[in-house]
């Protein structure tokens, strides 16, 4: 699939604020899953952009507005390919349960078996995730058990939950949004030493066009693979991934901060065209 899109977020503040510094991660990466060909980053008023690769391999921008504004327009435009050649059968057994333990001594999955700032890895949690993958002998299939378990376990209900919401916030309530599953199936794979990152994107539908969330499991022999507990599947060519991280902490679009009024409205526009 070939995809253009566009991700505007307006700030519109009560009286000028300044000193504003941000940092975004609007860029999508290239992989084997899609090839970025063109991108364009814009914002107002005007700064001087700079970017950098972070830990976690995103393409992150960063500026600076020091004199007063009232308002500030941030908007990435980007076209994709994509497709879905990092599928993984949903019968295979790849890699037996007994031994995911080994992967606390893998470099790269060590941050993603930690607790991080959105997601607990409590004894709570871990209850939860070994009675969901009850007889399961394979790591795969038992992430995908713990998908399907939040998946038919949890309600999709928006405007309940904020940014900031965390995963044991969710497992208690067992309603949000895409987010919010994404961080409670972080940490039920991290409990039982399944490592699992956290991917931010967007998906494309016949009927909507959001940003979204999802995560990413690593099997040893094969590598990451992605699994979305908001809608119980795989991610296919309709996905495309924008940056990961332990949580959306690390992977956010847009953060930053300001000296000024507090008092702010924010609107945020997402189309996805296929091209």
């Amino acid at each position: 699939m070939k995809f253009s899109v566009l991700h505007r977020t307006k700030y519109t503040y009560a009286t000028p604020v300044k000193e504003s510094f941000n940092e975004v991660r609007l860029e999508p990466v290239t992989n084997e899953h899609q090839t970025v060909e063109a991108f364009v980053l814009k914002v107002l008023p005007p700064p001087r952009l700079r970017h950098y690769v972070d830990f976690y391999l995103n393409r992150a921008h960063h500026f600076e507005i020091p004199e007063p504004h009232t308002s500030l327009t941030i908007e990435s435009q980007f076209r994709v390919s994509t497709n879905s050649s990092n599928h993984l059968e949903p019968e295979a057994r790849p890699f037996p349960r007994a031994r995911i333990g080994e992967c606390s001594r893998i470099e790269r999955c060590f941050d993603f078996l930690q607790p991080s700032p959105y997601v607990e890895v409590e004894a709570a949690v871990w209850r939860q995730a070994v009675d969901a993958t009850e007889g399961q002998t394979d790591t795969w299939q038992a992430a995908q058990a713990l998908m399907r378990y939040v998946h038919t376990g949890f309600s999709y209900t928006p405007q309940l939950t904020t940014v900031r919401t965390r995963a044991s916030d969710v497992l208690a309530d067992r309603r949000g949004v895409c987010q919010d599953f994404a961080h409670v199936l972080l940490a039920l794979c991290r409990s039982i030493q399944i490592p699992a990152l956290y991917v931010s994107g967007y998906l494309h539908t016949p009927d909507a066009n959001a940003s979204h969330a999802w995560i990413e499991v690593f099997i040893p022999g094969i590598g990451w693979r992605a699994l979305d507990p908001t809608h119980g599947r795989q991610p296919d060519q309709n996905y495309v991934k924008l940056a990961v991280g332990r949580d959306y902490s690390d992977a956010a679009p847009t953060r930053g901060h300001y000296k000024g009024v507090t008092e702010r409205t924010m609107e945020v526009t997402v189309r996805i065209e296929e091209a």
